[in-house]
């Protein structure tokens, strides 16, 4: 403990946020952010990369005498967006499925994007102390990240591990595109699927052989696996029999089957997914509370001259609730270009309003839920596909409320 603390002491004339650091933790986010796009979109499933990114970065900075941990820790930092930018797809495509959009106006989508962003790092900064100091949670990503990069420090045995570790990931990404290219040729067959009846309702089975798969199973786990399967076994064996046999449709097992899972059995997962988060949320509120109560502190402490912990060295409080405000200002601004050369032209105040409210306090949520899962299973394992649906219905309900259900049919569209 006394030598590193020694290390870290010494850290002031180490090299830590360097421009070629940036570049390859720029890189990196552009790459892994591509993958998550495509897993995310194939299988509603994201990765955390933040582990990937530290072995990238000690093998190729292991080429520069003066690269320090520091340095591999802005590396992965960087790199951590990855999975964090590609959560956009959970949301954004709804609006071309449902003939909002006919593509993705690109700084409309940068906005979205940037500003929602930036709103949920500030949201994230009161949340710390609540999900970080005054928590066990393992956060099992995090700490594996951190014996990576303590691996990759030591001289003799980090380079050797760094270099394995990179040649691992070179030749089972040639064998992941290996296998793509003969699957999308169709010498290889990448997927099967068959339905049947069961008794008077309708089920199906599938199997999909993709490397990409393999290694999200990789990086999430048995456990996650496990609970994966399950829902499997209860969607596809149990709710999907039933929900057919009482909703008979037109045609095959198929037709039944397809048609019921994407309209009532997907929105059994959501309800499960709105469960645990509720019960999150209630198990972390008097955290949070704590955690805004005590940066008020420290912001009064700091304006006070009183030298503070490390602990307590968060951005101050009255920056975090000006820079909220900003960006709810920002975010009710786009939302007004949108409206106005819409159908819900006429309605821009209430909309707006309604949306900035609900942005800040379901913005706040979410990000407690997610944090708090990431920091019990792991980013990997988030459920972002499933908050961001309980997300939409949330939004639609404040809809409902606002306007009714009896409107036109082209404020639907």
């Amino acid at each position: 403990m006394s030598d590193t603390k020694t290390a870290v002491s010494g850290s002031g004339s180490a090299k830590e946020l360097t421009l070629r650091g940036i570049l390859l933790g720029g890189i990196i986010t552009l790459l892994f952010t591509a993958a998550n796009v495509y897993l995310g979109l194939k299988v509603g499933l994201t990765f955390a990369t933040s582990i990937p990114a530290a072995v990238i970065s000690m093998a190729i900075l292991r080429g520069f005498k003066d690269s320090t941990i520091w340095e591999n820790n802005i590396v992965q930092t960087v790199a951590s967006a990855a999975g964090t930018l590609a959560a956009i797809i959970f949301v954004l495509p709804g609006l071309v499925m449902i003939g909002w959009w006919q593509g993705f106006p690109y700084w409309t989508t940068a906005a979205i994007t940037g500003t929602g962003g930036i709103l949920g790092v500030l949201f994230s900064v009161p949340l710390r102390r609540a999900l970080v100091v005054d928590t066990d949670l393992p956060y099992p990503e995090g700490k594996a990240a951190a014996e990576v990069l303590k691996v990759g420090s030591e001289s003799r045995e980090g380079a050797a591990e760094s270099s394995k570790g990179l040649s691992v990931l070179l030749w089972n990404g040639l064998a992941s595109a290996g296998y793509a290219i003969l699957t999308q040729t169709r010498l290889f067959a990448g997927e099967a699927a068959t339905w049947f009846r069961v008794g008077a309702g309708a089920t199906g089975g599938g199997f999909t052989l993709s490397f990409a798969l393999l290694g999200v199973g990789h990086l999430v786990g048995i456990s996650v696996g496990l609970a994966m399967f399950v829902g499997v076994i209860v969607s596809s064996g149990i709710l999907l029999p039933i929900l057919t046999a009482q909703n008979p449709l037109p045609g095959g097992p198929e037709a039944w089957a397809g048609q019921i899972f994407g309209d009532d059995v997907r929105f059994f997962g959501a309800g499960v997914i709105g469960v645990a988060a509720i019960w999150t949320l209630l198990r972390i509120a008097g955290p949070v509370i704590g955690g805004v109560r005590s940066a008020m502190a420290a912001s009064r402490a700091r304006h006070a001259g009183e030298a503070l912990s490390v602990e307590e060295r968060d951005l101050p409080i009255a920056i975090v609730g000006a820079g909220s405000l900003v960006m709810l200002f920002a975010i009710g601004w786009l939302l007004y270009s949108v409206i106005a050369s819409g159908p819900l032209a006429g309605a821009e105040v209430s909309l707006i309003a309604g949306a900035v409210v609900f942005v800040a306090v379901i913005g706040l949520l979410i990000a407690a839920v997610t944090g708090y899962m990431a920091g019990l299973i792991g980013a990997s394992n988030s459920p972002v596909s499933g908050i961001g649906i309980l997300s939409v219905v949330a939004a639609a309900l404040m809809l409902a409320g606002l306007f009714g259900r009896d409107t036109p049919p082209e404020t639907t569209a």
